[in-house]
């Protein structure tokens, strides 16, 4: 197959070559051979050494995204085929797929492409030009081979509809890839029933990238008074109940959010355990503060406070105050899990705001456990955008 070659400038794809999977606009010397954007280019170092295949697209800064370091791999439908069975089958080693992050883009070598699966329905995002093009196929392949193994899928869903497509020159798009079907689909997870809305929910309708961090924390809340900030659709709260937790608030600013938390709270039996409100977390923490309120486990899930390195700054700032007012409604010895979902706040950053926090709330802190995503979400080394949840719990201390 005649491909168009990428050639890198001279010092050029430092990320790539230190095993990341993107080479940006200002690290290419020329390209040669025809092509569309969306295609499948050639990349070769300054010196003619070949460095991979990968989707060029000329609207994006992300310039290429790599699919194959050899060059025998050429991109195929075999070859994209294959990327999709080794996705599999590392589901099925390292964790429960009944509702589990089946691709998760770059860090399965298959770039822009992510899809999550909710029982037997399937949430795809496809979210770079050259992917798009192999969407369907993609698709048709995961259902394949998921019925190998006896998974029949009744439904896929796209939920292409991320701000991040138009970076890539693309519209974002919503919508049933192939027959319709009810979009709110009922899961279980850590022995928690959910009803999860596929079409209207955040993102591809649930985190799964919390599944097990959502079971550590659960067992500090036995018998306790627990506190879950920006709940979602509950899952901090049901897991809290679950575990046998003596009353939960679960609050966030989302009146369909916490609609479909109590929905879920009905479903598990939890509702005169588990009760919700829509408020804003960080105007509830200080009046909860002044009402003189203490909680034995607060749990805070927030939304990624910045989604660029250009505000950064102001998203320490956010972080810092809930940490600190969280810490202030926590009694002595009660526990405190924290998270970030931003990878530009990196896990050393992320830690010394927390230690901030405690400092300006004089309380000390011993660290229970560090974490990350679940497993079906994972962290390819040197592709830094694949890591990018970092969740504590602590002990919260007074002076001792």
């Amino acid at each position: 197959m005649a491909y168009a070659v990428a050639h890198i400038k001279k010092g050029g794809a430092r990320a790539l070559k230190a095993g990341g999977m993107w080479i940006y606009d200002n690290e290419i010397a020329s390209v040669t051979g025809e092509y569309k954007d969306g295609d499948v280019v050639a990349v070769e170092d300054f010196d003619g050494y070949f460095l991979g295949y990968g989707f060029l697209n000329s609207h994006s800064k992300i310039r290429i995204r790599i699919l194959s370091r050899r060059r025998e791999h050429e991109i195929t439908e075999a070859f994209l085929e294959q990327r999709i069975r080794d996705c599999w089958e590392y589901r099925k080693a390292v964790c429960d797929t009944d509702s589990c992050r089946l691709v998760f883009g770059e860090a399965d070598f298959l770039p822009g492409f992510v899809v999550d699966k909710f029982a037997d329905v399937l949430v795809v995002q496809s979210l770079a030009l050259g992917i798009d093009r192999w969407k369907h196929f993609l698709v048709d392949a995961l259902k394949r081979v998921l019925l190998e193994d006896g998974i029949a899928i009744r439904g896929v869903y796209e939920r292409s509809d991320a701000k991040v497509r138009t970076l890539e020159g693309m519209e974002r798009v919503k919508g049933f890839l192939g027959e319709e079907f009810d979009t709110k689909v009922r899961i279980v997870e850590n022995g928690v029933q959910y009803i999860v809305d596929v079409k209207e929910g955040q993102k591809t309708g649930f985190f799964l990238d919390q599944k097990y961090n959502r079971r550590a924390a659960a067992r500090l809340c036995r018998g306790g008074k627990v506190l879950d900030c920006f709940t979602h659709t509950g899952s901090f709260a049901l897991n809290a109940g679950k575990a046998g937790a003596k009353s939960v608030l679960g609050v966030d600013a989302s009146a369909l959010g916490v609609a479909q938390a109590e929905e879920n709270a009905r479903l598990n039996g939890l509702e005169d355990i588990v009760h919700f409100q829509c408020e804003d977390v960080f105007e509830l923490l200080p009046r909860l503060e002044r009402e003189g309120e203490q909680y034995d486990v607060v749990i805070l899930d927030p939304p990624a406070f910045t989604k660029s390195r250009s505000s950064v700054r102001n998203a320490v700032r956010g972080y810092r105050e809930i940490n600190l007012r969280a810490m202030k409604l926590i009694r002595d010895g009660g526990y405190l899990a924290t998270c970030s979902c931003s990878h530009f706040m990196t896990p050393e950053l992320f830690l010394k705001t927390v230690e901030e926090a405690a400092r300006d709330a004089h309380r000390r802190l011993r660290q229970v456990e560090y974490r990350t995503q679940a497993p079906d979400h994972p962290i390819l080394l040197n592709a830094e955008e694949s890591y990018y949840l970092k969740f504590c719990i602590f002990q919260v201390c007074g002076v001792r």
